[in-house]
């Protein structure tokens, strides 16, 4: 892209691309950011495709007539179901969470054996999105369903010890299938709030793993394709422009969207998509 200040549109189905916003805010400091939680339609889990693909194009046709012209696609869900139907549907360039990620577990694998275990909810794991990213690169691939994971951080249990035997309990069992992985890839835009507790349980149970952050792959890879440093290591003074919009009460996304995001959630514009 030729323009040195993008427009660049974030969507999800809630609060958890926050965390891939979070990670390009430091990356891309000097672009213009239009961040959609479609927060009255989740979770898009539980949806058919064809109304996940509905919802998405709905949602990505929004934020291009908001100016968007690269649009990121911080929802594993959206990326492994309605990838292909937003491309087909924007003139932009779109980028999902998938790839980013099996390229970043590439990446890791330079150094260790090619064994992916990933994390992630039940209809990212159903789609094999991962699966098929990381065979395509030659890696192995061990999906894990986690449906209790984003229920727990959205409730704010980031450090608790439920959280932790939860934790505990679904990589026993993922690593009972797998027992040669040594990466972990964060196949939900939730997880990486939960990384310290990862990492704290896996060395609870002696079973270290270089852990992979799909939202910061995601932010890398937009980056590059700007032709930006993937490293930055200040923000611009006056410091990026977002606008936030939700489907559902602003007041929710204000306050589990600074937990995710890392910072205040200042202004919440409500808007709505139709059904």
């Amino acid at each position: 892209m030729s323009s040195l200040k993008p427009t660049i549109g974030v969507f999800d189905s809630g609060f958890g691309g926050l965390t891939v916003l979070r990670a390009l805010l430091p990356l891309i400091p000097d672009a213009r950011y239009i961040y959609l939680g479609d927060t009255a339609r989740l979770p898009y889990g539980s949806k058919s495709h064809e109304t996940i693909a509905r919802y998405a194009v709905s949602s990505a046709k929004f934020l291009h007539e908001q100016g968007a012209d690269l649009l990121v696609i911080a929802c594993n869900t959206a990326t492994a179901l309605a990838f292909e139907d937003i491309q087909r549907a924007l003139p932009i360039p779109v980028i999902g969470v998938v790839e980013p990620g099996a390229q970043a577990a590439l990446a890791a694998a330079e150094s260790t054996p090619n064994q992916v275990l990933v994390l992630a909810t039940t209809a990212t794991v159903q789609s094999r999105a991962y699966t098929q990213a990381l065979n395509a690169l030659n890696l192995e691939a061990t999906e894990k369903a986690c449906p209790l994971l984003v229920p727990l951080v959205e409730e704010g249990w980031i450090n608790h010890p439920v959280t932790d035997e939860v934790l505990k309990i679904y990589l026993t069992e993922a690593l009972a299938q797998a027992p040669a992985t040594n990466t972990l890839l964060l196949g939900c835009t939730h997880y990486p709030l939960l990384e310290p507790a990862i990492r704290r349980t896996l060395t609870s149970m002696q079973h270290p793993l270089t852990i992979i952050d799909a939202a910061k792959a995601t932010a890398r890879a937009v980056a590059s394709h700007l032709g930006l440093p993937s490293q930055s290591p200040d923000l611009n003074a006056t410091g990026p422009q977002c606008t936030f919009y939700a489907t559902d009460s602003v007041e929710k996304f204000q306050f589990l969207g600074s937990n995710f995001l890392g910072q205040a959630v200042a202004k919440v514009n409500l808007i709505d998509l139709g059904g």
